[in-house]
């Protein structure tokens, strides 16, 4: 499968995207979370995002996404933690470049170590800039981040505005697993203003259908969503919220 295609066909044709995030390690088990990956599917979900900020690797990546592709159609895509974080099985990854780690390894040192071995196993590249917004989370903390204040929504719109001159396609912004907060709606707002050739995605903090739709109509193109599928809340609910931009 293009993944890149599938995806940028789909925003082509007016419709706002959503992705399930699962970290099989914040489930019971490992079936748990690739049941919880086939439901988000059966719902109606555009993309499986699997990885995590700490230990997703090996024969737990593997099984995680042998598993979820056994009985889904749509890409799996992997959204890496650190360099052990590929796998055979996927479609396509998340190439992060963290742009406001205060740590090179962060942004282009781990690429730079990781790319033999992505293109050894055929993964389609997503060139993705990401930057972590207040309060960060876990990945916040691993990645070394200057955060982006919530209350400074220019900022977050600079990095996107960088992103998009340095080449990237893809712009996420995310502030962190199990946030009580997700990136401000003004700050997408000014992306969606101030950037036109980059695919907008947002995750992080998303946890009822009235959050996502007011991100979408602030401009995200797509809205991660994982704490709230690890809480069993019906993923049924968030996509019928996207069918109502199409």
């Amino acid at each position: 499968m293009d993944v890149e295609k599938y995806l940028v066909d789909k925003i082509k044709n007016g419709e706002k995207l959503i992705f399930a995030v699962i970290d099989p390690l914040d489930y019971p088990d490992l079936d748990t979370a690739v049941n919880t990956a086939i439901k988000a599917y059966e719902a109606d979900f555009d993309m499986i995002l699997v990885g995590g900020s700490i230990g997703v690797q090996g024969e737990i990546l593997d099984y995680t996404v042998k598993e979820i592709k056994k009985a889904v159609d749509i890409p799996i895509t992997l959204f890496p933690g650190n360099i052990a974080t590929l796998t055979k099985y996927a479609d396509g990854l998340y190439l992060l470049s963290l742009l406001n780690s205060r740590n090179p390894y962060w942004i282009t040192r781990v690429q730079l170590l990781a790319l033999p071995v992505i293109k050894s196993l055929k993964l389609q590249i997503l060139p993705t800039a990401y930057v972590v917004v207040e309060p960060g989370g876990t990945v916040g903390w691993v990645g070394d981040v200057d955060l982006v204040p919530q209350a400074k929504p220019k900022i977050l719109a600079g990095f996107a505005q960088l992103a998009e001159v340095l080449g990237f396609r893809y712009f996420l912004a995310d502030v962190g697993s199990n946030s009580d907060k997700h990136v401000p709606l003004e700050g997408i707002k000014m992306i969606k203003e101030t950037t036109n050739n980059i695919i907008k995605i947002v995750a992080g903090g998303v946890k009822t259908p009235d959050q996502l739709r007011k991100i979408y109509k602030a401009g995200a193109d797509a809205v991660q969503i994982g704490t709230a599928l690890e809480k069993n809340i019906d993923p049924n609910k968030f996509s019928r919220v996207k069918r109502l931009f199409k």
